[in-house]
């Protein structure tokens, strides 16, 4: 890996913040894997991934799969990933922290400490 640039795999349900997240990633270097509306369609990708992406964006409300179930699935199959759960409901905080999530950030949130997260984790690990 190429210091400062990372493969990215979006999970969000909300057209306006999938937009966002890939139109901050791509500005910033990063690299945009795919984009899923849901845990279901999250954990399909994520198994068709040749090269696995080094950080997963969760949302946790989404239909058909929220975010919890789709983390424990996707870590079942490959327990390196860093997963950035990023969600409004700060009652799932604990719970995505114990089963596996890297970081828990909670939205609304300041775009900058988004990506300050995303090199802290690998300056760090």
């Amino acid at each position: 890996m190429v210091f400062g640039i990372v493969s990215i795999f979006i999970v969000e349900d909300d057209i306006s913040l999938q937009n966002l997240y890939r139109m901050l990633f791509t500005s910033t270097g990063h690299n945009v894997l795919d984009i899923a509306n849901n845990g279901m369609d999250a954990v399909e990708k994520f198994k068709a991934f040749n090269k696995k992406p080094e950080i997963i964006i969760m949302d946790h409300r989404m239909p058909i799969k929220n975010g919890i179930e789709a983390t424990k699935e996707i870590l079942k199959l490959h327990h390196n990933v860093k997963i950035i759960f990023a969600s409004a409901d700060i009652s799932i905080r604990e719970e995505a922290l114990s089963i596996g999530a890297t970081l828990f950030i909670e939205k609304p949130f300041d775009i900058q400490e988004v990506l300050n997260k995303i090199d802290s984790i690998f300056m760090t690990h």
